[in-house]
């Protein structure tokens, strides 16, 4: 919830700067576009409830998951994406991008693919129980990367119909995501936040990641505006290898498989493959238009 604030923040920020830094040009905008639009402003509602679960979604993930795991899996965001983006836009995929996103699942299945070592082969009560948690992670992995293809797609979708600004229609999803992000917030927090307030518990690192959170998008788009692919895909295999070196050195909850690695590969292979085809409507454009 604080995330989306700060985007909103930032996000007239920007409106402020397009309009010679005059407040009263803002204020007049964002009334005209916003508040005297009711029906078109309620469009976003959709994305932005759609934006909320995933991020809750991903912290159940993160919960269930090493980091390592998470991402890699968590790159099904661009196979649903992908496919959206064929039904909802008609955009056309090449024979080799299909080849590289049935590559994407598969790698993603070698991933979660649980191999018991020599000495622990009985199904234990133990054994059970972590597998059902590292299911439980790849379903909210799942369900998160269904809902950001299709909210990534929807809202392109709505900037391509109306001459509204990216900045304002990101000005609309803060709103919605604000007032979501509240709700969950009461819902299932009420208590804590009455007792010690709403900042209990916000640390430094906390705040970091809030910050990162609200200005990751707004990251991607400018590496999108002046990085050409190779440095998009580059940037991709860093994460994935910073990660997996991260969850098994330090954290040590990575116990990498045969099957982990072939699935890594694969995965890469397709990230590479996908983005080296004709260029669609992909995971990078739309996270250039929402912030």
């Amino acid at each position: 919830m604080t995330a989306e604030f700060l985007k909103g923040i930032i996000c007239i920020f920007l409106v402020w700067l397009e309009n010679d830094r005059s407040i009263n040009r803002v204020i007049l905008l964002i009334n005209k576009e916003i508040y005297n639009k009711p029906y078109d402003t309620m469009k976003l509602a959709i994305p932005s409830g759609l934006y909320a679960i995933q991020n809750n979604l991903l912290f159940i993930a993160l919960s269930y998951l090493n980091a390592a795991t998470f991402q890699v899996t968590y790159q099904l965001k661009l196979l649903t994406t992908a496919l959206f983006s064929v039904f909802m836009l008609r955009k056309k995929i090449e024979k080799c991008q299909w080849f590289s996103l049935f590559m994407l699942a598969i790698g993603v299945a070698l991933v979660i693919w649980p191999i018991p070592d020599e000495s622990n082969k009985r199904l234990t009560a133990q054994n059970q129980a972590a597998w059902l948690q590292q299911m439980m992670g790849f379903c909210a992995v799942l369900v998160s990367a269904v809902t950001s293809g299709f909210a990534g797609v929807y809202f392109e979708q709505i900037l391509k119909t109306g001459p509204t600004s990216v900045w304002v229609r990101n000005i609309q999803l803060a709103i919605f995501g604000t007032i979501f992000g509240l709700l969950i917030v009461f819902y299932f927090d009420y208590k804590t936040v009455m007792d010690k307030g709403f900042f209990h518990g916000y640390t430094t690192i906390v705040w970091i990641v809030i910050f990162l959170q609200a200005t990751g998008g707004l990251i991607i788009g400018t590496v999108i505006k002046y990085a050409d692919r190779n440095i998009r895909i580059f940037a991709t295999f860093l994460s994935i290898l910073f990660l997996s070196v991260i969850s098994y050195f330090v954290l040590h909850d990575l116990t990498p498989t045969l099957f982990f690695y072939i699935g890594t590969m694969c995965v890469l292979t397709a990230t590479f493959l996908y983005a080296w085809g004709k260029p669609i409507v992909t995971l990078w454009t739309t996270n250039q238009l929402r912030i």
